[in-house]
């Protein structure tokens, strides 16, 4: 039946076929249907959304849609994850290959590496660069945003080319920590800008990114960001974009309340503090993931540590899998909601 499915149905559960769609939604709705029903979809079968009833073997009951959706986010958290990772590894490889050799035909001396690379030294090369790709853009402008509460001094510096994309009728779109939504700044910033912006919010997001109409990409070259990588390569760019869409699919629109956890008394922080401990992390790692300070992040753990009953760290990471807090949140369903342009970006 397998065979089957795959050759007539080739879709997976987050986009059934119309037979499908039709048979699980009348599971759901009466909590279960006749095999003769869904003989022609074994589809639902093959990715276990229907199941044989122990009490009747003549019907199927279905999954629950709750359980489905866990089981598609754990596998797009995966994705995001590993196309983290190659980011990083790419990144690292251009920066190497970019330093053996000295500048391309047509390059000024210390200017970068030609077109499709370049390395920005200081500030005020990473803000006129930054400019100039402003000035330039017509469509959209996608931002990754991590760190904390934006600070509203940080937020109106930016204003001015936020206003002037928002006049050329640019689409922008932003990603935050959680920790983001806390600053009435940003809630400001965005009200301010109406449809011109949306955002979203993550647990965790990958440093600093500012993409331009898909054409042209900002990054950080060191920790302190005061160097930047200009990227033009459309393979690398276009890669960067796939990465922010699988970021935005899984991330919570900024102005909707954050799912329930799934453990009661512990928040969603908590539940995202508990998974970086179960992956071993030191609480200042975790507190830079998330975009808190090391003292919040320890009040969090220490909350945690009481409300699941541990004495020591040891037994903490041990109630953490017990109840099962060990698995990372996934993003929830999210609908469009608003954004904003980098305030001073690379900074």
């Amino acid at each position: 039946m397998a065979g089957h499915g795959a050759e007539e149905h080739p879709h997976g559960a987050d986009r059934l076929c119309e037979a499908g769609d039709r048979v699980y939604s009348r599971a759901v709705r009466r909590g279960r249907v006749s095999r003769l029903d869904a003989e022609p979809v074994p589809c639902l079968l093959d990715l276990a959304l229907l199941h044989p009833d122990p009490d009747d073997m003549a019907w199927l009951v279905p999954t629950s849609p709750q359980e489905v959706m866990t089981r598609l986010l754990h596998g797009l958290y995966d994705e995001v994850s590993a196309s983290r990772q190659r980011m990083g590894s790419a990144v690292a490889a251009f920066e190497w290959y970019a330093g053996l050799g000295g500048p391309a035909p047509g390059t000024v001396a210390g200017e970068g590496v030609g077109v499709a690379i370049r390395v920005l030294d200081g500030a005020s090369r990473i803000q006129a660069a930054l400019d100039e790709a402003t000035e330039a853009c017509t469509t959209e402008v996608l931002t990754v945003q991590p760190g904390g509460i934006r600070r509203e001094h940080e937020l109106s510096e930016g204003l001015h080319r936020a206003l002037a994309l928002r006049g050329r009728g640019v689409r922008m779109r932003d990603l935050y920590n959680h920790v983001a939504r806390h600053g009435q700044g940003l809630l400001n910033y965005l009200e301010l800008m109406g449809d011109a912006v949306e955002a979203r919010t993550l647990d965790e997001v990958i440093d600093r990114l500012i993409l331009f109409d898909r054409t042209v990409a900002f990054i950080p070259a060191n920790a302190d960001r005061t160097m930047a990588l200009e990227l033009r390569h459309p393979a690398l760019v276009g890669y960067l974009g796939t990465v922010f869409e699988r970021l935005w699919r899984l991330a919570a629109p900024l102005t909707a309340p954050l799912p329930d956890t799934r453990i009661e008394g512990v928040s969603h922080r908590e539940q995202s503090i508990a998974a970086l401990l179960a992956e071993g992390h030191q609480d200042a790692v975790i507190a830079e993931r998330l975009g808190i300070s090391v003292r919040t992040c320890r009040a969090h753990i220490a909350r945690l540590s009481e409300t699941l009953g541990a004495a020591s760290r040891t037994q903490l990471g041990v109630r953490i899998a017990q109840v099962g807090l060990d698995v990372p949140l996934g993003a929830d369903a999210v609908q469009p909601s608003g954004s904003t342009i980098p305030e001073r970006p690379m900074r």
